[in-house]
Protein backbone atom coordinates (compact mmCIF):
# COMPACT_ATOMS: atom_id res chain seq x y z
CA UNK A 1 0.00 0.00 0.00
CA UNK A 2 1.38 3.01 -0.96
CA UNK A 3 0.40 6.53 1.45
CA UNK A 4 -1.64 9.23 -0.68
CA UNK A 5 0.67 12.15 -1.65
CA UNK A 6 0.61 14.97 0.58
CA UNK A 7 -0.86 17.74 -1.46
CA UNK A 8 -3.71 15.07 -2.62
CA UNK A 9 -5.62 15.17 1.04
CA UNK A 10 -8.94 16.35 0.85
CA UNK A 11 -8.96 19.41 3.31
CA UNK A 12 -12.21 21.70 3.93
CA UNK A 13 -10.49 24.95 3.62
CA UNK A 14 -9.49 27.30 0.81
CA UNK A 15 -5.89 25.54 0.10
CA UNK A 16 -4.33 22.40 1.78
CA UNK A 17 -2.91 23.41 5.08
CA UNK A 18 -0.37 19.94 4.56
CA UNK A 19 0.76 21.94 1.27
CA UNK A 20 2.58 24.91 3.34
CA UNK A 21 4.43 22.25 4.71
CA UNK A 22 6.33 21.94 1.96
CA UNK A 23 8.12 25.53 2.72
CA UNK A 24 12.24 25.21 2.87
CA UNK A 25 13.48 25.21 5.90
CA UNK A 26 15.69 28.34 6.85
CA UNK A 27 19.05 27.29 5.91
CA UNK A 28 20.94 29.57 8.85
CA UNK A 29 18.32 27.70 11.31
CA UNK A 30 18.88 24.34 9.56
CA UNK A 31 22.78 25.43 10.07
CA UNK A 32 22.49 25.45 13.53
CA UNK A 33 20.51 22.43 14.76
CA UNK A 34 22.99 20.35 12.42
CA UNK A 35 25.71 21.89 14.15
CA UNK A 36 24.71 21.00 17.48
CA UNK A 37 24.14 17.36 16.54
CA UNK A 38 27.92 17.73 14.75
CA UNK A 39 28.65 18.99 18.22
CA UNK A 40 26.95 16.13 20.29
CA UNK A 41 28.15 13.68 18.09
CA UNK A 42 31.64 14.45 18.68
CA UNK A 43 30.99 14.49 22.50
CA UNK A 44 29.59 11.01 22.29
CA UNK A 45 32.32 9.56 20.39
CA UNK A 46 34.96 11.09 22.02
CA UNK A 47 33.61 9.51 25.44
CA UNK A 48 33.12 6.52 24.35
CA UNK A 49 36.69 6.34 23.08
CA UNK A 50 37.78 7.73 26.19
CA UNK A 51 36.57 4.78 28.12
CA UNK A 52 37.86 2.49 25.74
CA UNK A 53 41.19 3.60 25.63
CA UNK A 54 42.05 0.80 28.48
CA UNK A 55 40.30 -1.79 26.83
CA UNK A 56 42.91 -4.60 25.45
CA UNK A 57 41.46 -7.10 22.67
CA UNK A 58 42.97 -9.52 21.10
CA UNK A 59 41.21 -8.28 17.89
CA UNK A 60 38.99 -5.99 16.61
CA UNK A 61 35.92 -8.11 16.68
CA UNK A 62 34.45 -6.78 19.51
CA UNK A 63 35.05 -3.16 18.78
CA UNK A 64 33.00 -3.88 15.37
CA UNK A 65 30.18 -5.97 17.12
CA UNK A 66 29.78 -2.94 19.45
CA UNK A 67 29.82 -0.39 16.61
CA UNK A 68 27.36 -2.31 14.90
CA UNK A 69 24.97 -2.75 18.02
CA UNK A 70 25.12 0.74 18.68
CA UNK A 71 24.13 1.29 15.40
CA UNK A 72 21.22 -0.50 15.42
CA UNK A 73 19.84 0.61 18.89
CA UNK A 74 20.26 3.89 17.98
CA UNK A 75 18.40 3.00 14.84
CA UNK A 76 15.71 2.63 16.90
CA UNK A 77 15.77 5.62 18.95
CA UNK A 78 16.38 7.37 15.16
CA UNK A 79 13.51 6.14 13.80
CA UNK A 80 11.37 6.43 16.91
CA UNK A 81 11.49 10.54 16.14
CA UNK A 82 10.11 9.54 13.15
CA UNK A 83 6.81 8.72 15.05
CA UNK A 84 6.49 9.89 18.75
CA UNK A 85 8.70 13.08 18.83
CA UNK A 86 6.99 14.11 15.64
CA UNK A 87 3.88 14.42 17.33
CA UNK A 88 5.13 16.07 19.64
CA UNK A 89 5.46 19.01 17.36
CA UNK A 90 2.35 18.34 15.61
CA UNK A 91 0.19 20.96 16.32
CA UNK A 92 2.89 23.97 16.92
CA UNK A 93 3.70 23.36 13.09
CA UNK A 94 0.02 22.89 11.76
CA UNK A 95 -1.08 25.94 14.04
CA UNK A 96 1.71 27.45 12.26
CA UNK A 97 2.77 28.85 15.69
CA UNK A 98 6.25 28.03 15.10
CA UNK A 99 8.13 27.16 11.57
CA UNK A 100 8.72 23.65 11.00
CA UNK A 101 12.90 23.90 11.55
CA UNK A 102 12.19 26.24 14.35
CA UNK A 103 9.38 24.03 16.21
CA UNK A 104 11.80 20.61 15.97
CA UNK A 105 15.13 22.36 16.83
CA UNK A 106 12.77 23.38 20.20
CA UNK A 107 11.34 20.22 20.82
CA UNK A 108 14.52 18.34 20.21
CA UNK A 109 16.17 20.89 22.86
CA UNK A 110 13.64 19.85 25.37
CA UNK A 111 13.63 16.13 24.00
CA UNK A 112 17.45 16.43 25.10
CA UNK A 113 16.81 18.32 28.64
CA UNK A 114 14.03 15.06 29.27
CA UNK A 115 16.33 12.70 28.27
CA UNK A 116 19.60 14.07 30.59
CA UNK A 117 17.54 14.17 33.94
CA UNK A 118 15.59 11.02 33.00
CA UNK A 119 15.69 8.37 36.37
CA UNK A 120 16.51 5.20 34.28
CA UNK A 121 13.47 3.82 36.04
CA UNK A 122 11.82 3.07 32.55
CA UNK A 123 14.79 1.55 31.12
CA UNK A 124 15.16 -0.98 33.80
CA UNK A 125 11.82 -1.77 33.78
CA UNK A 126 11.92 -2.93 30.44
CA UNK A 127 15.31 -4.76 30.84
CA UNK A 128 13.57 -6.64 33.45
CA UNK A 129 10.79 -7.91 30.87
CA UNK A 130 13.84 -10.23 29.68
CA UNK A 131 14.52 -13.77 30.57
CA UNK A 132 16.69 -13.68 33.47
CA UNK A 133 19.52 -16.00 31.85
CA UNK A 134 19.71 -13.74 28.90
CA UNK A 135 20.51 -10.80 31.09
CA UNK A 136 23.56 -12.55 32.79
CA UNK A 137 24.63 -14.39 29.68
CA UNK A 138 24.55 -10.95 27.67
CA UNK A 139 28.24 -11.46 25.93
CA UNK A 140 27.19 -14.78 24.70
CA UNK A 141 25.65 -15.42 21.22
CA UNK A 142 22.25 -15.65 22.84
CA UNK A 143 22.53 -12.43 24.37
CA UNK A 144 23.54 -10.85 21.36
CA UNK A 145 20.52 -12.86 18.90
CA UNK A 146 18.33 -11.11 21.78
CA UNK A 147 19.26 -7.58 21.44
CA UNK A 148 19.32 -7.68 17.49
CA UNK A 149 16.21 -9.31 17.86
CA UNK A 150 14.31 -7.33 19.32
CA UNK A 151 15.76 -3.84 17.98
CA UNK A 152 15.33 -5.31 14.52
CA UNK A 153 11.90 -5.98 14.85
CA UNK A 154 10.81 -2.97 16.23
CA UNK A 155 12.35 -0.90 13.59
CA UNK A 156 10.60 -2.81 10.88
CA UNK A 157 7.44 -2.14 12.17
CA UNK A 158 7.88 1.45 13.22
CA UNK A 159 9.31 2.05 9.69
CA UNK A 160 6.34 0.21 8.01
CA UNK A 161 3.65 2.28 9.83
CA UNK A 162 5.76 5.48 9.20
CA UNK A 163 6.01 5.13 5.63
CA UNK A 164 1.84 4.64 5.61
CA UNK A 165 1.68 7.83 7.69
CA UNK A 166 -0.12 5.82 10.70
CA UNK A 167 0.98 7.16 13.96
CA UNK A 168 2.25 3.83 15.44
CA UNK A 169 3.20 3.08 19.40
CA UNK A 170 7.28 2.28 19.35
CA UNK A 171 6.83 1.63 23.03
CA UNK A 172 4.04 -1.08 22.09
CA UNK A 173 6.58 -2.37 18.77
CA UNK A 174 9.53 -2.81 21.49
CA UNK A 175 7.50 -4.75 24.46
CA UNK A 176 5.93 -6.83 21.42
CA UNK A 177 10.10 -7.76 20.51
CA UNK A 178 10.86 -8.70 24.06
CA UNK A 179 7.78 -10.58 24.45
CA UNK A 180 8.50 -12.33 21.06
CA UNK A 181 11.91 -13.32 22.64
CA UNK A 182 11.13 -14.28 25.84
CA UNK A 183 8.48 -16.33 24.17
CA UNK A 184 10.77 -18.46 21.67
CA UNK A 185 13.54 -18.49 24.24
CA UNK A 186 10.95 -20.30 26.21
CA UNK A 187 9.99 -22.65 23.27
CA UNK A 188 13.58 -23.10 21.73
CA UNK A 189 14.38 -24.69 25.54
CA UNK A 190 11.10 -26.92 26.28
CA UNK A 191 11.87 -29.33 28.89
CA UNK A 192 14.88 -27.19 30.46
CA UNK A 193 14.30 -26.06 34.21
CA UNK A 194 16.85 -23.39 33.61
CA UNK A 195 15.35 -21.52 31.31
CA UNK A 196 12.41 -18.48 31.90
CA UNK A 197 10.65 -16.79 29.13
CA UNK A 198 8.85 -13.79 29.30
CA UNK A 199 8.16 -11.68 32.99
CA UNK A 200 4.30 -12.14 32.61
CA UNK A 201 3.31 -10.13 36.12
CA UNK A 202 5.86 -7.29 34.60
CA UNK A 203 4.56 -7.52 31.08
CA UNK A 204 1.06 -7.14 32.22
CA UNK A 205 1.77 -3.84 34.09
CA UNK A 206 3.42 -2.21 31.11
CA UNK A 207 0.31 -3.84 28.90
CA UNK A 208 -2.05 -1.72 31.69
CA UNK A 209 0.12 1.53 30.76
CA UNK A 210 -0.46 0.98 27.01
CA UNK A 211 -3.78 -0.01 27.41
CA UNK A 212 -5.61 2.54 29.54
CA UNK A 213 -3.39 5.20 28.46
CA UNK A 214 -5.21 6.38 25.00
CA UNK A 215 -8.70 5.93 27.13
CA UNK A 216 -6.89 8.50 29.27
CA UNK A 217 -5.77 10.62 26.73
CA UNK A 218 -9.14 10.34 24.65
CA UNK A 219 -11.85 10.82 27.27
CA UNK A 220 -9.08 13.48 29.46
CA UNK A 221 -8.88 15.21 26.16
CA UNK A 222 -12.53 15.54 25.28
CA UNK A 223 -13.52 16.87 29.03
CA UNK A 224 -10.47 19.05 29.16
CA UNK A 225 -12.07 20.88 25.81
CA UNK A 226 -15.20 21.13 26.70
CA UNK A 227 -13.91 22.65 30.11
CA UNK A 228 -12.27 25.37 27.65
CA UNK A 229 -15.15 26.30 25.75
CA UNK A 230 -17.00 27.03 29.03
CA UNK A 231 -14.36 28.92 30.26
CA UNK A 232 -13.04 30.90 27.58
CA UNK A 233 -15.62 31.61 25.09
CA UNK A 234 -13.09 32.48 22.17
CA UNK A 235 -14.57 31.72 19.39
CA UNK A 236 -10.60 32.13 17.19
CA UNK A 237 -9.96 29.54 19.59
CA UNK A 238 -11.84 26.86 18.37
CA UNK A 239 -11.89 27.16 14.46
CA UNK A 240 -9.17 25.41 12.82
CA UNK A 241 -5.80 27.68 11.08
CA UNK A 242 -6.43 29.24 7.87
CA UNK A 243 -3.66 29.55 5.42
CA UNK A 244 0.06 30.26 6.75
CA UNK A 245 -1.42 32.92 9.28
CA UNK A 246 -0.34 31.93 12.65
CA UNK A 247 -2.59 32.69 15.78
CA UNK A 248 -2.95 35.88 18.50
CA UNK A 249 0.32 35.87 20.30
CA UNK A 250 -1.53 34.15 23.69
CA UNK A 251 -2.57 31.27 21.51
CA UNK A 252 1.03 30.64 20.18
CA UNK A 253 2.33 30.79 23.83
CA UNK A 254 -0.51 28.48 24.96
CA UNK A 255 0.32 26.11 22.03
CA UNK A 256 4.64 26.68 22.46
CA UNK A 257 4.41 25.73 25.90
CA UNK A 258 2.41 22.47 25.20
CA UNK A 259 4.69 21.20 22.97
CA UNK A 260 7.65 22.18 25.08
CA UNK A 261 5.69 19.68 28.08
CA UNK A 262 5.10 16.88 25.86
CA UNK A 263 9.18 17.19 24.62
CA UNK A 264 10.25 16.86 27.72
CA UNK A 265 7.84 14.07 29.02
CA UNK A 266 8.72 11.93 25.74
CA UNK A 267 12.08 12.30 26.26
CA UNK A 268 12.02 11.68 29.96
CA UNK A 269 10.34 8.42 29.22
CA UNK A 270 10.31 7.04 25.89
CA UNK A 271 14.04 8.45 25.60
CA UNK A 272 15.04 5.49 27.68
CA UNK A 273 13.54 2.77 25.99
CA UNK A 274 16.71 2.33 24.18
CA UNK A 275 18.92 2.89 27.11
CA UNK A 276 18.60 -0.21 28.87
CA UNK A 277 19.07 -2.03 25.72
CA UNK A 278 22.07 -0.07 24.79
CA UNK A 279 23.90 -0.87 28.24
CA UNK A 280 23.26 -4.34 27.76
CA UNK A 281 24.87 -4.16 24.90
CA UNK A 282 28.11 -2.26 26.72
CA UNK A 283 28.04 -4.99 29.21
CA UNK A 284 27.67 -7.84 26.47
CA UNK A 285 30.70 -6.65 24.12
CA UNK A 286 33.14 -4.37 26.99
CA UNK A 287 32.30 -5.68 30.34
CA UNK A 288 35.81 -4.55 31.96
CA UNK A 289 34.29 -1.18 31.30
CA UNK A 290 30.58 -0.86 31.86
CA UNK A 291 29.52 -3.71 33.79
CA UNK A 292 29.85 -2.27 36.59
CA UNK A 293 29.01 1.63 37.72
CA UNK A 294 33.13 2.61 38.44
CA UNK A 295 31.90 6.48 38.92
CA UNK A 296 30.39 5.44 42.48
CA UNK A 297 32.36 7.45 45.38
CA UNK A 298 34.65 5.85 47.93
CA UNK A 299 31.83 6.23 50.56
CA UNK A 300 29.88 3.91 48.51
CA UNK A 301 32.32 0.69 49.61
CA UNK A 302 31.74 1.40 53.41
CA UNK A 303 28.03 2.06 53.24
CA UNK A 304 27.50 -1.38 51.21
CA UNK A 305 29.56 -3.70 53.74
CA UNK A 306 27.56 -1.86 56.45
CA UNK A 307 24.20 -2.22 55.01
CA UNK A 308 24.44 -5.96 53.02
CA UNK A 309 26.09 -7.00 56.52
CA UNK A 310 22.87 -6.03 58.05
CA UNK A 311 20.27 -7.22 55.05
CA UNK A 312 21.92 -10.77 55.30
CA UNK A 313 21.35 -11.25 59.10
CA UNK A 314 17.72 -10.06 58.47
CA UNK A 315 17.68 -12.98 55.45
CA UNK A 316 18.86 -15.27 58.07
CA UNK A 317 16.34 -14.63 60.98
CA UNK A 318 13.92 -14.75 58.42
CA UNK A 319 15.05 -18.50 57.16
CA UNK A 320 12.81 -21.76 57.54
CA UNK A 321 16.18 -23.34 57.25
CA UNK A 322 19.90 -23.11 58.17
CA UNK A 323 20.94 -25.44 55.05
CA UNK A 324 22.63 -23.19 52.46
CA UNK A 325 22.38 -24.64 49.08
CA UNK A 326 25.68 -25.67 47.26
CA UNK A 327 24.90 -23.72 44.59
CA UNK A 328 23.37 -20.11 45.64
CA UNK A 329 23.37 -18.25 42.36
CA UNK A 330 21.39 -21.19 40.90
CA UNK A 331 18.94 -21.18 43.49
CA UNK A 332 18.59 -16.91 43.32
CA UNK A 333 17.85 -17.25 40.04
CA UNK A 334 15.68 -19.93 40.19
CA UNK A 335 13.34 -17.48 42.57
CA UNK A 336 13.53 -14.46 39.97
CA UNK A 337 12.04 -16.82 37.18
CA UNK A 338 9.25 -18.68 39.56
CA UNK A 339 8.59 -16.10 42.12
CA UNK A 340 7.91 -19.01 44.09
CA UNK A 341 9.79 -18.60 47.93
CA UNK A 342 11.63 -22.20 48.83
CA UNK A 343 12.55 -23.30 52.37
CA UNK A 344 16.35 -22.43 50.99
CA UNK A 345 16.09 -18.99 49.04
CA UNK A 346 16.37 -17.06 51.54
CA UNK A 347 19.75 -18.97 52.86
CA UNK A 348 20.54 -18.76 49.04
CA UNK A 349 20.31 -14.86 49.22
CA UNK A 350 21.99 -14.41 52.51
CA UNK A 351 25.03 -16.69 51.19
CA UNK A 352 25.05 -15.19 47.85
CA UNK A 353 24.97 -11.66 49.54
CA UNK A 354 28.12 -12.51 51.56
CA UNK A 355 30.30 -13.42 48.15
CA UNK A 356 29.43 -10.12 46.41
CA UNK A 357 30.04 -8.13 49.89
CA UNK A 358 33.33 -10.19 50.36
CA UNK A 359 34.46 -8.79 47.25
CA UNK A 360 33.65 -5.52 46.93
CA UNK A 361 34.88 -4.97 50.89
CA UNK A 362 38.59 -6.20 49.19
CA UNK A 363 38.84 -3.32 47.61
CA UNK A 364 38.58 0.73 48.35
CA UNK A 365 36.54 1.49 45.51
CA UNK A 366 34.52 -0.30 42.75
CA UNK A 367 36.72 0.45 40.09
CA UNK A 368 39.78 -1.61 41.88
CA UNK A 369 38.12 -4.29 40.95
CA UNK A 370 39.81 -6.63 38.63
CA UNK A 371 38.46 -6.29 35.25
CA UNK A 372 38.43 -10.10 34.93
CA UNK A 373 36.26 -10.24 38.27
CA UNK A 374 33.75 -7.47 37.06
CA UNK A 375 31.26 -9.65 34.89
CA UNK A 376 30.63 -12.34 37.83
CA UNK A 377 30.65 -9.32 40.42
CA UNK A 378 27.25 -7.97 38.35
CA UNK A 379 25.66 -10.98 37.86
CA UNK A 380 25.69 -11.83 41.42
CA UNK A 381 24.86 -8.04 42.43
CA UNK A 382 22.02 -8.23 39.80
CA UNK A 383 20.77 -11.46 41.06
CA UNK A 384 20.25 -9.89 44.39
CA UNK A 385 18.36 -6.56 43.37
CA UNK A 386 15.91 -8.06 41.60
CA UNK A 387 15.36 -11.18 44.19
CA UNK A 388 14.75 -8.13 46.74
CA UNK A 389 12.84 -6.47 44.25
CA UNK A 390 10.57 -9.18 43.66
CA UNK A 391 10.17 -9.89 47.28
CA UNK A 392 9.62 -6.46 47.79
CA UNK A 393 6.59 -6.75 45.40
CA UNK A 394 4.84 -9.35 46.37
CA UNK A 395 5.81 -9.16 50.07
CA UNK A 396 6.74 -12.87 50.23
CA UNK A 397 8.52 -13.33 53.10
CA UNK A 398 6.42 -10.85 55.50
CA UNK A 399 9.43 -8.28 56.32
CA UNK A 400 8.63 -6.22 59.52
CA UNK A 401 9.21 -2.33 58.24
CA UNK A 402 12.16 -1.62 59.65
CA UNK A 403 13.43 -4.82 58.20
CA UNK A 404 11.97 -3.85 54.63
CA UNK A 405 13.82 -0.37 55.04
CA UNK A 406 16.53 -2.19 55.36
CA UNK A 407 16.38 -4.39 52.17
CA UNK A 408 15.22 -1.85 50.18
CA UNK A 409 18.20 0.19 51.30
CA UNK A 410 20.76 -2.66 50.21
CA UNK A 411 18.73 -3.06 46.75
CA UNK A 412 19.26 0.37 46.19
CA UNK A 413 22.80 0.09 46.75
CA UNK A 414 22.91 -2.72 44.54
CA UNK A 415 21.31 -0.80 41.74
CA UNK A 416 23.65 1.82 41.68
CA UNK A 417 26.63 -0.11 40.97
CA UNK A 418 24.48 -2.05 37.97
CA UNK A 419 21.77 -0.19 36.74
CA UNK A 420 23.12 3.25 35.77
CA UNK A 421 23.20 5.06 32.90
CA UNK A 422 26.66 7.06 31.64
CA UNK A 423 26.17 10.48 30.54
CA UNK A 424 26.71 9.94 26.80
CA UNK A 425 24.40 7.19 26.06
CA UNK A 426 22.15 10.03 27.46
CA UNK A 427 23.34 12.03 24.70
CA UNK A 428 23.03 9.96 22.02
CA UNK A 429 20.18 8.78 22.35
CA UNK A 430 18.93 12.84 22.83
CA UNK A 431 20.85 12.95 19.22
CA UNK A 432 19.00 9.95 17.41
CA UNK A 433 15.58 11.29 18.45
CA UNK A 434 16.34 15.01 16.91
CA UNK A 435 17.75 13.95 13.55
CA UNK A 436 14.42 11.10 12.97
CA UNK A 437 12.32 14.48 13.84
CA UNK A 438 14.18 16.53 11.39
CA UNK A 439 13.27 13.84 8.80
CA UNK A 440 10.49 12.23 9.28
CA UNK A 441 7.89 14.83 10.98
CA UNK A 442 5.55 15.44 8.50
CA UNK A 443 3.74 12.44 7.51
CA UNK A 444 2.98 12.30 10.78
CA UNK A 445 1.89 15.64 11.39
CA UNK A 446 -0.29 15.23 8.06
CA UNK A 447 -2.11 12.50 9.64
CA UNK A 448 -2.51 14.33 13.15
CA UNK A 449 -3.85 17.94 11.99
CA UNK A 450 -5.93 16.76 8.81
CA UNK A 451 -7.06 12.74 9.07
CA UNK A 452 -8.33 12.21 12.64
CA UNK A 453 -11.33 14.81 13.23
CA UNK A 454 -13.63 15.92 9.27
CA UNK A 455 -12.14 19.00 10.41
CA UNK A 456 -8.70 20.06 10.71
CA UNK A 457 -7.38 20.74 14.25
CA UNK A 458 -8.38 23.80 16.18
CA UNK A 459 -5.77 25.74 18.70
CA UNK A 460 -8.12 24.55 20.93
CA UNK A 461 -7.81 21.14 19.93
CA UNK A 462 -4.06 20.56 19.96
CA UNK A 463 -3.96 22.53 23.57
CA UNK A 464 -5.95 20.22 25.37
CA UNK A 465 -4.49 17.15 23.93
CA UNK A 466 -1.14 17.88 24.79
CA UNK A 467 -1.85 19.34 27.75
CA UNK A 468 -3.35 16.14 28.75
CA UNK A 469 -0.38 14.32 27.21
CA UNK A 470 1.91 15.91 28.68
CA UNK A 471 0.27 14.91 32.13
CA UNK A 472 -0.55 11.17 31.63
CA UNK A 473 3.73 10.50 30.34
CA UNK A 474 4.76 12.36 33.40
CA UNK A 475 3.25 10.41 35.77
CA UNK A 476 4.08 7.30 34.16
CA UNK A 477 7.39 8.37 34.24
CA UNK A 478 7.24 8.71 37.87
CA UNK A 479 5.95 5.14 38.49
CA UNK A 480 8.69 3.47 35.86
CA UNK A 481 6.13 2.64 33.17
CA UNK A 482 6.54 3.20 29.82
CA UNK A 483 3.63 4.85 27.47
CA UNK A 484 3.30 5.42 23.70
CA UNK A 485 3.16 9.30 23.30
CA UNK A 486 2.02 8.84 19.78
CA UNK A 487 -1.20 6.72 21.01
CA UNK A 488 -2.16 9.48 23.95
CA UNK A 489 -1.53 12.39 21.41
CA UNK A 490 -3.33 10.87 18.74
CA UNK A 491 -6.49 9.39 20.99
CA UNK A 492 -6.71 12.93 22.81
CA UNK A 493 -6.61 14.87 19.54
CA UNK A 494 -9.64 12.15 18.62
CA UNK A 495 -11.13 12.76 21.75
CA UNK A 496 -11.53 16.57 21.21
CA UNK A 497 -13.20 16.02 17.69
CA UNK A 498 -15.70 14.12 19.83
CA UNK A 499 -16.23 16.77 21.90
CA UNK A 500 -16.35 19.42 19.74
CA UNK A 501 -18.96 16.94 17.48
CA UNK A 502 -16.90 17.66 14.32
CA UNK A 503 -16.48 14.30 13.67
CA UNK A 504 -14.08 11.53 13.22
CA UNK A 505 -12.95 10.14 10.09
CA UNK A 506 -13.17 6.96 10.67
CA UNK A 507 -11.18 5.40 7.63
CA UNK A 508 -8.33 6.90 9.90
CA UNK A 509 -9.49 5.94 13.22
CA UNK A 510 -10.02 2.16 11.64
CA UNK A 511 -6.53 2.00 10.51
CA UNK A 512 -4.90 3.83 13.95
CA UNK A 513 -6.63 0.94 15.45
CA UNK A 514 -5.71 -1.57 13.38
CA UNK A 515 -1.86 -0.43 13.67
CA UNK A 516 -2.43 -0.30 17.70
CA UNK A 517 -3.73 -3.81 17.45
CA UNK A 518 -1.57 -5.71 15.09
CA UNK A 519 1.53 -3.96 16.58
CA UNK A 520 1.75 -6.23 19.81
CA UNK A 521 1.44 -9.64 17.40
CA UNK A 522 3.23 -8.50 14.65
CA UNK A 523 6.27 -7.28 16.49
CA UNK A 524 5.80 -10.51 19.16
CA UNK A 525 6.31 -12.76 15.06
CA UNK A 526 8.68 -10.63 14.05
CA UNK A 527 10.87 -10.46 17.07
CA UNK A 528 10.44 -14.32 17.57
CA UNK A 529 11.54 -15.51 14.38
CA UNK A 530 14.05 -13.28 14.29
CA UNK A 531 15.90 -14.61 17.52
CA UNK A 532 15.48 -18.17 16.37
CA UNK A 533 17.61 -17.74 12.97
CA UNK A 534 19.50 -15.55 15.11
CA UNK A 535 19.80 -18.39 17.28
CA UNK A 536 20.54 -21.07 14.71
CA UNK A 537 24.13 -18.37 13.85
CA UNK A 538 25.06 -17.80 17.38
Amino acid sequence: MTPPPLDTIETVVDRPLSASFEENSSQIGLFLILLLLTIGGIYVAGELTSDLSDVRASSVWPFVLLGFALLIALGFEFVNGFHDTANAVATVIYTHSLPAHVAVAWSGIWNFIGVMLASGAVAFGIVALLPVELILQVSAGAGFAMVFALLIAAIIWNLGTWYLGLPSSSSHALIGSVIGVGITNQLMAAGSTNTSGVDWTQALNVGKSLLFSPLIGFSAAAFLLLIAMKALPVDKLYKPPRGKTPPPLWIRGLLILTCTGVSFAHGSNDGQKGMGLIMLILIGTVPTVYALNRTVDVSYTPAFVETSTKSEAILQRYSKTAVTPADPRQTVADYIRTHEIRPDTLPALRALSGMVRTQIASYATVAQIPTEQTSNVRNDMYLLGESLRWMDKTREPAFARADRDILLHYKSLLDNATKYIPVWVKASVAIALGLGTMIGWKRIVVTVGEKIGKTHLSYGQGASAELVAMTTIGAADLFGLPVSTTQVLSSGVAGTMAANRSGLQWQTVRSLALAWVMTLPASILLSGTLFWLFRHFA
